[in-house]
């Protein structure tokens, strides 16, 4: 079956944005290695906003081949996009009600790992719903002091267990959990 797998940046504090929704304080190192976790999955989940930002996103012109390849593989991806919108997409099906049911059915059809993408509201009604099988949580050298939390308003506790560590150049760690 396939696992849901929540592969986000954080700050140190514990925010996956800023204040103004900022994120240039995002590390890419070449030692991270995404390439890998991309090729691991077939699937992403976004929350509309997300998806409207970076569901189908084009480098411009001035992008290194690098993140230009990054995001074709990104784009090839089955798209499944949650949101009370129900819209028709070529690039992405629209989910708008039965979330645990559909992302049951999804898991069940076999293939490699999904990716939920995001954003902070989907993660959120993940979490509460106890969908997220790995938290790949790299943790950014950098204290924003406020901001977009990834734990906020929890339904109830949420335990979790430690399976790998990664440490790279920049000084991000990645921390991998399962859920217990």
């Amino acid at each position: 079956m396939k696992k849901i797998i929540l592969n986000l940046a954080v700050t140190l504090d514990g925010f996956i944005e800023g204040p103004n929704g900022e994120i240039d304080w995002c590390i890419m190192d070449d030692d991270m290695n995404f390439d890998a976790f991309i090729d691991s999955i077939d699937t992403m989940f976004y929350g509309r906003v997300s998806y409207d930002a970076w569901g189908n996103f084009q480098p411009d012109d001035n992008t290194s081949q690098v993140e230009k390849e990054m995001w074709k593989s990104i784009h090839s991806k089955n798209k499944f996009v949650f949101s009370s919108q129900n819209r028709n997409d070529e690039n992405a099906v629209f989910i708008s009600s039965d979330i645990a049911n559909k992302v049951a059915e999804i898991k069940n059809q076999g293939g490699k790992d999904i990716w939920l993408y995001g954003g902070a509201n989907l993660i959120k009604t993940f979490i509460n719903l106890n969908l997220i099988d790995v938290y790949k949580i790299s943790v950014h050298p950098v204290a924003l002091g406020s901001g977009k939390p990834l734990f906020e308003n929890l339904s109830e506790r949420v335990g979790l267990k430690l399976i790998d560590t990664r440490v790279f150049k920049s000084g991000v760690v990645e921390l991998t959990y399962i859920t217990e």
